[in-house]
């Protein structure tokens, strides 16, 4: 068995020898000599009690005794999974739109298929903003070099900067609405987001595939979870460094 090369540079940095740690910690000095020079490892809280004498960090001095955190096979906060984003009826993001009371959210490049299969959509997030509903919408920068490597990645050419372009044009005649927020981002999207308060639709992207190809997760915020609040964070990081779109 291969000694512990990390306990014995860290006993000789601190002066120790196999006697005073052994006294420090309440085992046997033959104890301390196995942990050095056969590499055994301590029960976890005499372990503990060694690293603490040596100033050091006990998973540092016994990698052994870490242990991997268990999978959960749910997430409380994962209400639902779709393989990709074809599989949902449009009818899904509406439904969680239209239970809006605080917040609505886009982080999109385009997300022109909303428009294009709920032609009401405008007047949807105008009567959630004159209802007290703050709407920010988030959209690509059709200029933006990660926006042009998006479209070359799906090799959509430059189909993907006018798409961009043709979401701005649909969501012009909110600009003046009060309570409405447009702004464009430049950033890598990594994942496209659909807020409504405290629940949202995550679009995963996969690389070389349109974004109606990936999978969607539906999250629900929950107090034993980490997830959704991610989520949120990342679109306010985004929407800090956005550009207000102008009249």
């Amino acid at each position: 068995m291969v000694g512990n090369e990390r306990l014995r540079a860290a006993m000789a940095a601190g002066g120790w020898t196999h006697a005073a740690l052994a006294s420090a910690v309440g085992v046997d000095p033959k104890s301390v000599e196995r942990w050095v020079n056969f590499g055994g490892v301590p029960r976890k809280v005499t372990a503990i009690k060694a690293a603490q004498a040596l100033q050091k960090n006990t998973h540092e001095l016994w990698p052994a005794l870490r242990q991997p955190r268990s999978a959960r096979a749910v997430s409380p906060e994962l209400a639902a999974l779709y393989e990709q984003r074809a599989d949902l009826p449009v009818s899904v993001f509406i439904d969680l739109l239209s239970s809006a009371r605080e917040r609505i959210q886009f982080l999109v490049y385009a997300a022109l298929f909303l428009h294009e299969a709920y032609p009401r959509l405008n007047s949807l997030l105008k009567e959630k903003a004159e209802a007290g509903c703050r709407v920010q919408i988030c959209s690509g920068d059709a200029d933006s070099p990660n926006v042009r490597l998006r479209g070359e990645e799906e090799k959509f050419g430059h189909g993907i900067e006018s798409r961009c372009r043709l979401a701005l044009l649909h969501y012009k005649p909110l600009l003046d609405v009060p309570g409405v927020e447009t702004r464009t981002h430049g950033t890598t999207l990594y994942n496209s987001i659909f807020r409504a308060d405290d629940q949202m639709l995550v679009n995963a992207h996969v690389w070389g595939v349109n974004a109606y190809g990936a999978p969607v997760w539906h999250l629900r915020r929950a107090e034993s979870g980490t997830m959704f609040n991610g989520y949120a964070e990342s679109f306010d990081a985004v929407w800090s460094t956005a550009r207000e779109v102008q009249q």
